[in-house]
């Protein structure tokens, strides 16, 4: 049966046959050492090599979300606190 790698470990996979390759071991020598073929090796290569551009650019989509938000509820803070004000007076 064959494996089934999450995200995080091909990553890691992908890191440590980055170092062995830089030590002058072939690509065919990395994958018996990660046990996997040479077109998993390639296809993860093409899969996974752009994520770090995309996670940055999602993380700055995030934070911009977050600041909305965050102005969002401040916003109807002060809202909720100026009808309870208007409230307790009983005109």
């Amino acid at each position: 049966m064959a494996k089934r790698r999450t995200a995080e470990q091909i990553r890691k996979l992908l890191r440590d046959a980055d170092t062995d390759l830089a030590k002058g071991l072939t690509v065919g020598h990395v994958c018996r050492k990660i046990g996997v073929s040479e077109q998993s090796y390639y296809r993860w290569r093409q899969l996974y090599d752009g994520e770090p551009s995309d996670a940055a650019r999602r993380l700055r989509e995030l934070e911009a979300e977050a600041k909305r938000l965050k102005t969002l509820v401040a916003d109807l803070s002060l809202e909720k606190q100026m009808l309870q004000e208007v409230a307790r007076k009983k005109w």
